[in-house]
């Protein structure tokens, strides 16, 4: 039914185009007829984090900024679904045209900029949710107008807001939209930054009765020693998991398309190399204790079982659905319970 559509959105607009997929998405869930556009996988239990996945197969945070569509997503099979980035107050983001699809590289550009109605519109979305079928991400950023020296207040903000709904947390240091914001990967400022979400974690904790996962999401920018740096950190912290990786700046395998010299990050099948590469390193210099989510360029369930085979526990999709709808939530699930039956081949290699 998605092959049906696609020629329609993708004579739209991008970010258009992203605009009627989900008010469509959201009408297929309301009307029962969801389960027209794709089969919904079988149950794969995954624990992470302390928690129970139903399957390992999530969404990634972009496609819902504002917790809109919580339940229309986690109908189409994801074993969890995350939101935002969501910053302390709403933002536009970065003026339009700001999202580009390269067909041909089954990629999008795009720099939208955190553009949010702001942490307190998504706490009444996620409120209103029933949450029915799958676990719930929040990710939370920091307002572009909010210099790096007083970023913690911003994610303190987001962190003590959203922290009683989230199934887990996650923090948002790498999209490239933000100017500055990777900065904040570096060593000196990357320990000052999780250390204070650490302590106040801890202290959420205590006060609401419950422990919620704190995980921190990198670029796939980052050189071998950037995230050997990285990793230090992240182990001294006790940080609950890692997501790897946000979209990169790089054009080097869309260098010929009329769109690679747009500012923003890449995402889709030219990002699947270097994410899982990054993946690969972090899952060989993070302690065991440590669970990474990997995503970035997986298009089919071959790519979400390399993810795996690179030390991912869980995974997550969004641009690969733009190109290949919803039946890539189910065929990356079956991929993965495959693979799980012939564990042998699954070693995770030295880097």
């Amino acid at each position: 039914m998605y092959g049906l559509a696609r020629p329609f959105l993708f004579a739209l607009d991008a970010e258009r185009a992203h605009g009627v997929g989900l008010r469509a998405l959201e009408a297929a869930y309301r009307s029962g007829t969801l389960r027209l556009l794709a089969p919904r996988p079988r149950p794969l239990p995954t624990r992470a984090f302390g928690l129970e996945f139903p399957n390992p197969v999530g969404l990634a945070a972009g496609l819902d900024k504002n917790g809109a569509h919580i339940d229309a997503l986690l109908a189409l099979g994801f074993g969890f679904v995350e939101i935002g980035t969501v910053t302390p107050r709403p933002q536009p983001g970065n003026p339009p045209p700001r999202m580009f699809r390269l067909p041909q590289h089954k990629a999008v550009i795009n720099r939208l900029g955190f553009n949010n109605q702001g942490v307190d519109a998504l706490v009444r979305n996620v409120q209103r949710a029933r949450r029915k079928g799958g676990l719930l991400g929040i990710n939370i950023g920091k307002n572009k107008g909010t210099p790096n020296a007083s970023a913690a207040e911003d994610y303190l903000f987001c962190l003590e807001r959203v922290y009683p709904l989230a199934d887990y947390i996650t923090v948002n240091i790498s999209s490239p939209n933000t100017a500055g914001l990777r900065e904040l990967q570096e060593e000196q400022a990357l320990r000052q930054l999780v250390g204070t979400l650490r302590q106040a974690q801890e202290k959420l904790g205590a006060q609401h009765g419950k422990r919620v996962p704190m995980l921190v999401k990198v670029a796939p920018d980052l050189s071998d020693e950037d995230i050997d740096a990285v990793c230090r950190v992240l182990g001294d912290l006790s940080v609950d998991g890692v997501i790897a990786t946000n979209t990169t700046v790089d054009r080097s395998v869309v260098h010929a398309h009329r769109h690679a010299g747009q500012a923003g990050g890449l995402s889709g099948a030219p990002l699947m190399a270097q994410s899982t590469l990054v993946l690969r390193r972090m899952r060989a210099r993070l302690p065991d204790s440590i669970p990474l989510i990997g995503v970035g360029g997986i298009t089919c369930g071959a790519d979400a079982v390399a993810k795996v085979s690179a030390g991912a526990t869980l995974i997550q999709l969004y641009t690969g659905l733009i190109y290949q709808g919803p039946s890539l939530v189910y065929d990356c699930v079956e991929a993965i319970r495959r693979r799980r039956e012939q564990p042998s081949r699954g070693a995770v290699a030295p880097v």
